[in-house]
């Protein structure tokens, strides 16, 4: 069964939304991460995506607090993403209680690092954020464009024992428009054994039970659940069926 993943973006310890990674075009719709992530887990979740996007814009961990707080207060397996570019990053925020963590930019800056951490600390607990606008990789908050080939960029670390890629097309992010189902079908094909977590684009429950036919292992959600597309009820009657 496809794992359901929410997601909670912060910006100055604020729960908020963007619109294609554009910080300019940002919802806030909370200021208290922990309030909603303990919706979450009463609801019977088990993980949330955490993405520091102060941390994402300014290439160092920001949101530690939040971090922290929510791991002191809910059992929720929390994977953190944001500004992890070090290897004190990265220790910092296991040390916080984030059960796994997702690099983007460092994947693309200093790949021997990167793939030092999946060996030092294990395939189960690193993600690579292979995030993709007309198939080129897009880093730093989704801002810096390279010209970097998503495919290739996978099949570089799938080579390298990679097990966990989350995806998004940045052209559909934050607009419930619909997941890039033919991308994912793609990487699905290309690289087995691969557990891949799509997100963005995801507007109802319909687009989550298509991602789990196509066989794509998580799916993150964001907008859809913040703005009622799909509700705790929903979620909780899928994990159930």
């Amino acid at each position: 069964m496809i794992e359901i993943i929410p997601s909670i973006s912060i910006i100055g310890g604020k729960v908020v939304r963007l619109a294609q990674g554009n910080y300019k075009n940002q919802t806030e719709y909370s200021k208290s991460p922990i309030d909603i992530a303990k919706k979450f887990e009463d609801a019977g979740i088990k993980k949330i995506h955490m993405i520091d996007l102060d941390g994402t814009k300014e290439g160092k961990v920001v949101n530690y607090d939040a971090l922290g707080l929510i791991c002191g207060h809910t059992d929720l397996e929390v994977d953190f993403g944001g500004g992890v570019n070090t290897d004190g990053d990265i220790t910092k925020v296991f040390e916080y209680g984030a059960k796994m963590v997702t690099v983007g930019s460092l994947a693309i800056k200093n790949k021997s690092l990167f793939s030092s951490w999946i060996i030092s600390y294990g395939r189960q607990k690193i993600t690579l954020s292979a995030d993709a606008r007309d198939g080129k990789i897009r880093i730093r908050g989704w801002q810096t464009k390279t010209e970097t080939d998503l495919m290739e960029h996978i099949g570089y670390y799938y080579n390298r024992s990679i097990l966990y890629i989350k995806c998004s097309d940045v052209a559909k992010d934050g607009l419930l428009s619909g997941p890039a189902f033919s991308i994912y079908k793609d990487i699905i094909a290309k690289f087995p054994g691969i557990k891949l977590l799509a997100s963005g684009g995801i507007s109802n429950i319909d687009d989550i039970k298509k991602l789990e036919e196509i066989g794509v292992y998580g799916a993150i959600i964001g907008r859809a659940y913040y703005e009622n597309k799909i509700s705790l009820e929903e979620i909780t009657k899928f994990l159930l069926k």
